[in-house]
């Protein structure tokens, strides 16, 4: 049975055992928890270099660039925790145990490109630019907290198992 993902406080297991092996023997496990310690590293440069230019107007290109790097990376970490889910939860996108923090994702990604739009359409000055993509950072910020809280979760139920096991 495949019950909708909520922690052990709710009393529903976020991965059934089967998910749980899939899961650990899975490359894309690995893949994942590379790219979103880089990508959250990329989001702290880039945070600091477009405040920066939001405060003294200096270093338009150098903020630039870094948005467009966080971008990527965002775009590839999407890419590659679909094919994640595909391999756990047997669907691309949406599975249960992970579905608002996917929908959430997709405003991110939304906003993330808007900010690509913004920039090689030309039709939002650099200031403009740099809202667009702290707006998306924001946006980021609060799903990576539901990513976070959802690795506790399986932690707290990983450790509840093996005390009932125990």
């Amino acid at each position: 049975m495949n019950r909708k993902a909520e922690g052990p406080a709710s009393g529903l297991a976020l991965y059934t055992p089967e998910q749980r092996k899939r899961r650990d023997q899975s490359v894309w496990t690995l893949v994942q928890g590379l790219l979103a310690p880089l990508q959250f590293l990329v989001f702290v440069i880039s945070a600091v270099l477009v405040v920066r230019y939001l405060w003294t107007g200096a270093g338009y290109e150098i903020a630039t660039q870094s948005v467009l790097a966080k971008t990527a990376l965002l775009y590839l970490i999407m890419i590659t925790g679909a094919i994640w889910e595909k391999v756990v939860f047997g669907q691309y996108l949406f599975a249960p145990a992970f579905f608002w923090e996917d929908v959430f994702s997709f405003g991110v990604i939304a906003l993330h490109t808007l900010y690509l739009w913004a920039v090689f359409s030309g039709s939002v000055g650099p200031v403009g630019q740099m809202w667009i993509a702290l707006a998306a950072y924001a946006t980021y910020v609060v799903n990576a907290g539901q990513f976070i809280w959802k690795l506790r979760m399986a932690r707290l139920q990983s450790d509840a198992q093996m005390g009932a096991a125990a």
